[in-house]
């Protein structure tokens, strides 16, 4: 296989209740504006036979990103170093460019695997344990990495910084990039009630290499769940369309892991982010000075 181009446009969590769909429609107009899948890498390291000839397939077709579910960057556990190389086979097999974690952790060392998402405590010791854990990831893959910024619902009252802090003194202590999750930002501004533009223009534009996308699920008025179950509410949108003004218009995924809808119904949101990027292209070429 040719060695893919960077990830660009709008892109899809491959999921396999959407692969047979996605096999049967490649090529038709309805899929034009999908322009590069995510996999978790969990989900795909140990396949074979009918599912690794149709990852197989997929890598031939479309650029691919490998978004990682269970690092557990945050955790008092030794990274897993066995799960490493595994992954750096498995990025050079299948010539994926680009592999991103959670910033948080889900795993300990009595119980294992927690199989859920914890927030990091936002200390300035815990910036120095994270990044030096995205450091020797980033070493043993040869490789950047990106840390996507995760939704929470309890806050560690041992903190000494807000979450935005945290995360850019991590980018800049580790070296590494941000997977910029939209609707966490979203979700984590109700839950604990901050501005999120005012999260957005903290963000360092040059460290962003892709976003996601989802819908969540308001379990009370003042708290949303991350599920990616739902659509994405118009609030979600305005606060992309602010992130692509104000930061650039980067690659960005929508995520739909559970409820997922037929093809076109999931492809009508892609179509919009693909929307959202060219419209936001328009007006950067409308207000570019007229040369002489």
């Amino acid at each position: 296989m040719a060695l893919r181009s960077e990830i660009q446009g709008a892109g899809l969590g491959l999921k396999r209740e959407l692969i047979p769909q996605l096999m049967r429609q490649h090529g038709e107009p309805q899929l034009s504006a999908l322009q590069f899948l995510e996999i978790a890498p969990e989900n795909w390291l140990q396949a074979g036979g009918k599912y690794a000839a149709e990852l197989d397939w997929f890598a031939q077709r479309y650029p691919m990103v490998c978004h990682g579910l269970c690092l557990s960057l945050g955790g008092p556990d030794p990274l897993n170093i066995a799960f490493l190389k595994q992954l750096k086979q498995f990025l050079k097999d299948f010539e994926i460019p680009l592999y991103t974690e959670h910033l948080s952790y889900c795993s300990d060392l009595s119980n294992g695997y927690i199989y859920d998402l914890l927030p990091i405590p936002f200390t300035h010791e815990a910036v120095k344990y994270v990044a030096q854990r995205i450091r020797q990831t980033q070493d043993i893959l040869e490789q950047r990495i990106a840390v996507e910024n995760t939704s929470f619902y309890v806050a560690a009252p041992m903190s000494d910084m807000d979450e935005i802090s945290f995360i850019n003194v991590v980018l800049t202590e580790a070296d590494c990039d941000l997977h910029l999750d939209i609707n966490n930002v979203y979700v984590n501004s109700v839950n604990f009630q901050f501005d999120p533009y005012a999260f957005l223009d903290q963000i360092p534009a040059e460290r962003v290499v892709y976003g996601h996308l989802a819908g969540h699920w308001q379990a009370q008025p003042d708290l949303l769940v991350d599920t990616h179950g739902e659509a994405v509410i118009e609030p979600v949108w305005q606060l992309l369309n602010h992130a692509y003004r104000n930061l650039a218009i980067f690659p960005t995924l929508l995520e739909r892991d559970s409820n997922i809808p037929a093809l076109n119904e999931v492809m009508l949101e892609v179509k919009r982010i693909a929307q959202s990027q060219q419209s936001q292209l328009l007006t950067d070429a409308n207000m570019l000075p007229e040369v002489a």
